[in-house]
């Protein structure tokens, strides 16, 4: 697994706030909250430690990576936990 995440996955949305040790464990648990984000003053956010890498919200049309590089760290991320569990 990559050096570059070795911290928890944290989703905040209201009425939750949930760790997780894998990338994919934590954005399928945020995109299951997508139906309960009602009003544009909700959303849905995925940390890494204290940074910001994930946000969901009503007044954007899809979920937004935040921070330069993040999207294809997370991608690279994705596949090697995808390796490893079929390992």
């Amino acid at each position: 697994m990559t050096q570059e995440y070795q911290y928890m996955f944290r989703v905040i949305a209201q009425d939750c706030d949930v760790e997780f040790a894998r990338w994919t464990d934590a954005l399928n648990h945020a995109k299951s909250l997508i139906p309960n984000c009602k009003s544009l003053f909700q959303d849905i956010r995925i940390f890494v430690g204290e940074e910001l890498i994930w946000i969901y919200s009503r007044s954007h049309k899809y979920p937004q990576f935040i921070g330069a590089g993040t999207y294809d760290k997370l991608a690279r991320l994705f596949i090697a936990e995808a390796q490893a569990e079929d390992e």
